[in-house]
This record gives C-alpha cells, sequence and structure tokens, in this order.
C-alpha cells in the first residue's frame, strides 16, 4: 500500500497541519493549540469543572501530560486548580473568567480553520467525512 494510503499517516498529517495553523493563529494569546483545548473541554463540562482524570480521557493525554498543561494554564490564571474536600488523590480544575474570554475568542478562530479545511465539500461529504471520524475515534480508544 502507497504510504500517502494509509489512514493513521493521513490523519497524521492533518492534525499537524490544522495544529499548526491553530497555534500560529494562538500565538499572539500565548496559548497552544493543546493548552485551547483543554479550555474548551472544561468549558464544555457541567459548572466548567472537571477532575484531571476526567480531562486526561476526553483529552487522550498521560497524566504527567495532564497535569503539566494544567500547570501552565493555572500560572497563566485561565484555571484554578483545587483538592475534593473527601479525598485528597482526587483533584479539580475549574476555567476562570479570564480563561472562558481567551476560550470564547479562540473558539471562533478554530471554528474558521475548520471551516476552511472543509469548505471544498460538499455537505453530504462532511456528515460523512465527521461519521466516520467518529467511528474510528470511538474504535482506536480500544486498540
Amino acid at each position: 500500500m502507497n504510504e500517502q494510503n494509509h489512514c493513521g499517516i493521513l490523519i497524521r498529517q492533518i492534525n499537524n497541519a490544522f495544529e499548526k495553523k491553530a497555534n500560529t493563529r494562538l500565538k499572539e494569546t500565548n496559548l497552544t493549540f493543546s493548552q485551547m483545548s483543554a479550555l474548551i473541554e472544561i468549558l464544555n463540562m457541567p459548572a466548567k469543572k472537571t477532575t484531571f482524570k476526567e480531562l486526561e480521557k476526553r483529552l487522550s493525554l498521560a497524566q504527567s501530560t495532564t497535569v503539566g498543561l494544567i500547570s501552565r494554564l493555572e500560572q497563566k490564571k485561565l484555571v484554578h486548580v483545587s483538592g475534593d474536600k473527601d479525598d485528597k488523590r482526587i483533584k479539580y480544575v475549574e476555567i476562570t473568567p479570564l480563561g472562558e474570554k481567551f476560550c470564547n475568542e479562540a473558539k471562533q478562530e478554530m471554528e474558521d480553520t475548520e471551516q476552511k479545511l472543509l469548505e471544498n465539500l460538499s455537505a453530504g461529504e462532511v456528515e460523512t467525512l465527521l461519521s466516520l471520524l467518529r467511528k474510528i475515534n470511538l474504535i482506536s480508544k480500544d486498540i
């Protein structure tokens, strides 16, 4: 099989291009695509708060990577970290008003980039693509 037809390579190349474009646009806010992805996940949670463990799962990141990511966001005052009253092992991360502001501004940039990425596809092709990507994402979690 031709290397250009390997799904994993194509998905990686698309992701790299998308992330590079997003990082370029986010540079002026001093945030990375990974940091913004974490902020968006937290913002979309009930009460705009989640556990480190849940965030790890949602972002498909290692514990150490998640801790570093949250630490940098906390230093920028975009999230607040707290411990559980009853179980000291559980840590929560909550988005701050400043984090929400950055998130809402960057979300529009990310949506614009995605729109440009998909603009040459028909509505049916976009729906098929999204459906297949969701399916692959679910399957990939069991590999």
